[in-house]
């Protein structure tokens, strides 16, 4: 072919395809290149993440522990008011008893003051002096 030997065309188109082959390998080199830098900040990434989510769990450990603390906390205070609660009500029942025997007293002193003006009044002062005293005692015993 065009007064060239046939080894010359045979070895000019391999030294063609080994140049195309270098300059492939090259373009390969560098995308390879390209793909270990960005395997070193995928790792990075990955470490990164698992240290966030090393952080989360523990987060998520103290907020459970705060919780449980804090209900800890509230159901004893909720123990407490109850005692309280039942405390308060033994004193307004007591209050009320107190109170009904008052009435009692009183309402038999008018009518014994009603009945006996000259007799009851000694019996009627003598009985609230005795339930003043007992008051003053129960308030010194408080």
């Amino acid at each position: 072919m065009f007064g060239l030997p046939l080894g010359i065309f045979v070895e000019g188109a391999v030294a063609v395809l080994l140049a195309l082959t270098i300059g492939y390998c090259m373009v390969l080199n560098q995308r390879l290149k390209r793909l270990h830098a960005d395997k070193d900040v995928m790792r990075q990434m990955v470490a990164d993440l698992v240290g966030a989510t090393n952080l989360a769990n523990q987060a998520i450990k103290e907020l459970k522990q705060t919780a449980v603390e804090a209900d800890l906390a509230l159901n004893s205070r909720l123990e407490e008011a109850e005692r309280f609660g039942i405390e308060l009500a033994n004193h307004v029942s007591s209050g009320t008893a107190v109170m009904e025997r008052i009435a009692k007293i009183t309402s038999v002193a008018r009518q014994s003051q009603a009945a006996e003006p000259e007799e009851r009044p000694n019996k009627v002062q003598s009985a609230l002096e005795q339930l003043s005293s007992r008051v003053r005692n129960r308030g010194v015993a408080a």
